[in-house]
C-alpha cells in the first residue's frame, strides 16, 4: 500500500517541534525583557520576577532559564527582600583595547590591576623567548598568528582577543622561568575570565584595529624567528604603550 499523503508533512512537524522547546522560550523571554532593559536608564527597577515572569508569559522555570541568561549577558540584576527584584544593571565597566573597550564583570579593579602587572612582564618573556624559543616553539606562535588573521577575516574581535591571549599565553610557556611563566598565565587568565564582550570605539573602525594589531603581533613573532633583540623589544614597547588608558578608563590590554 503507498505512503499516505499527509504522512510526510507529519513527520516534518515533528522534526520542527525541538524548535519550541524550553530553551527557546526562554531566549524569547530573555529577549522581550532585554527590550524594557535598553527602555530604562542603568540601574533601574523593572519590577518583581513575578511580575516580570507574567510579562513574558512563560513559566516559573523558563523564566529563570531566562534570568540566568540575562545576568551572564550583564544585563540585570536580582536584588532581595523589600523593594527588591529585578534591576537593568549598572554599566558594566571598560577597559580600552586600543581603539575598542572590554566590556568587563564586577571585578574591573583586579582586572586593572592584572593589564598593568602583565604589561610590566612583557619584556622579560620577550628576552627569554630571543634566547629559549625552538623552531617549533616559533612555528607554534605562527598557528596563533593566523588564528588571529582568520578573526580578522570574520571580523569577529572577540576571537581575535582570544587568539591574541592564546599568543601570549605561548610567548610566556617558552621561558624557562617556571614562577614567571604560571604568573603571566595566571594574568591572562584572570583578565579573560572577567571580560563579557569587546565594542568598539569612534575613533576607528574596530576591524582595522584589530587588523593592524595582527600585523603588530605578526611582526613580533618575525622579530623572534630572527632573534632581532632590538625589534622585538620595539615592538613589544608599542604594542604597550599604544594600549594607554584614557582618562575615564581603568587600563587597556
Amino acid at each position: 500500500m503507498s505512503t499516505p499523503p499527509d504522512r510526510a508533512p507529519r513527520h516534518g512537524a515533528l522534526e520542527a517541534a525541538p524548535r519550541q522547546t524550553s530553551s527557546g522560550r526562554a531566549e524569547h523571554a530573555a529577549e522581550k525583557v532585554a527590550e524594557l532593559v535598553e527602555s530604562v536608564p542603568p540601574g533601574s527597577r523593572l519590577g518583581t520576577k513575578e511580575q516580570l515572569r507574567t510579562l513574558c508569559g512563560v513559566s516559573v522555570g523558563t523564566f529563570n532559564e531566562a534570568l540566568r541568561l540575562l545576568q551572564a549577558r550583564g544585563m540585570v540584576t536580582v536584588k532581595p527582600g523589600p523593594g527588591g527584584g529585578l534591576f537593568s544593571a549598572e554599566q558594566s565597566p571598560m577597559v580600552r583595547l586600543g581603539n575598542s573597550v572590554l566590556a568587563l564583570d564586577a571585578q574591573a579593579n583586579d582586572v586593572a590591576d592584572a593589564v598593568r602587572i602583565r604589561d610590566a612582564l612583557d619584556p622579560l618573556l620577550i628576552e627569554d623567548a630571543l634566547w629559549h624559543a625552538s623552531p617549533a616553539d616559533i612555528a607554534g606562535l605562527r598557528r596563533h598568528i593566523a588564528a588571529m588573521e582568520h578573526a580578522v577575516d570574520a571580523a569577529d574581535p572577540v576571537a581575535f582577543v582570544h587568539a591574541n591571549w592564546r599568543l601570549h599565553a605561548a610567548i610566556a610557556a617558552i621561558s624557562p622561568n617556571a614562577l614567571l611563566s604560571s604568573l603571566y598565565t595566571h594574568l591572562l587568565d584572570l583578565i579573560e575570565s572577567h571580560t563579557l564582550t569587546v565594542l568598539p570605539t569612534s575613533e576607528q573602525p574596530l576591524g582595522e584595529y584589530i587588523a593592524h594589531r595582527h600585523d603588530l603581533h605578526r611582526d613580533l613573532v618575525d622579530a623572534l624567528d630572527r632573534r632581532d633583540r632590538d625589534e622585538a623589544l620595539r615592538l613589544i614597547h608599542e604594542h604597550n604603550t599604544s594600549l594607554q588608558p584614557s582618562e575615564d578608563h581603568a587600563a587597556e590590554h
